[in-house]
């Protein structure tokens, strides 16, 4: 069995969890998500933890007996807890803004950078070159800022761009005088 796959998961208290056929729906304080379970896994719910469990030995089946428990998780944390994302803008010059669902970045390019925000994702920006990205989809959450982060990554020899909250730049030693 699953090392992953085989794991409780814990239903927190304010958040209930429906299995309709295939459909599995997750209702918790910060929101609603549902999620298309395949037709060779099934699911034991208690009124305080699921269990997720495979009907076949397929080496098929067992790979997806640790994902789908893995994205049940992730929904449940979701709407109890949510996720969140912060991303930092450094250079001289660099600046973000919000305006409607549209997130704009002015990040040395001859042109702004324009995002359209996602529904479901709270976006904001602070005076200090911080993005926050929030909501209660991991892989939502997670991709949004990954885009944003791709469209200029942080160089190597002063750490210009946009970089994760944390995250460690490696800087590269620039050119050196002869002597």
């Amino acid at each position: 069995m699953s090392k992953i796959g085989r794991l409780l998961i814990s239903i927190p208290a304010g958040v209930s969890c429906k299995l309709d056929k295939n459909e599995f729906f997750v209702e918790g304080p910060k929101g609603k998500l549902s999620l298309t379970i395949n037709s060779n896994i099934s699911l034991n719910i208690e009124p305080t933890s699921i269990a997720v469990k495979r009907n076949s030995e397929l080496k098929e089946v067992k790979a997806l007996h640790g994902l789908f428990r893995v994205l049940i998780n992730n929904m449940i944390v979701g709407v109890s807890k949510g996720y969140e994302k912060t991303l930092e803008v450094i250079g001289t010059g660099y600046k973000s803004a919000i305006s409607g669902d549209k997130l704009t970045l002015n990040i040395g390019f001859a042109h702004p950078v324009v995002f359209n925000i996602p529904k479901g994702l709270t976006v904001k920006v602070d005076d200090a070159g911080k993005i926050n990205v929030s909501g209660i989809d991991k892989h939502l959450v997670g991709q949004f800022a990954s885009d944003v982060r791709r469209v200029r990554p942080p160089e190597p020899y002063k750490g210009k761009g946009i970089k994760y909250m944390g995250e460690v730049i490696k800087k590269k030693a620039g050119k050196s005088a002869k002597k």
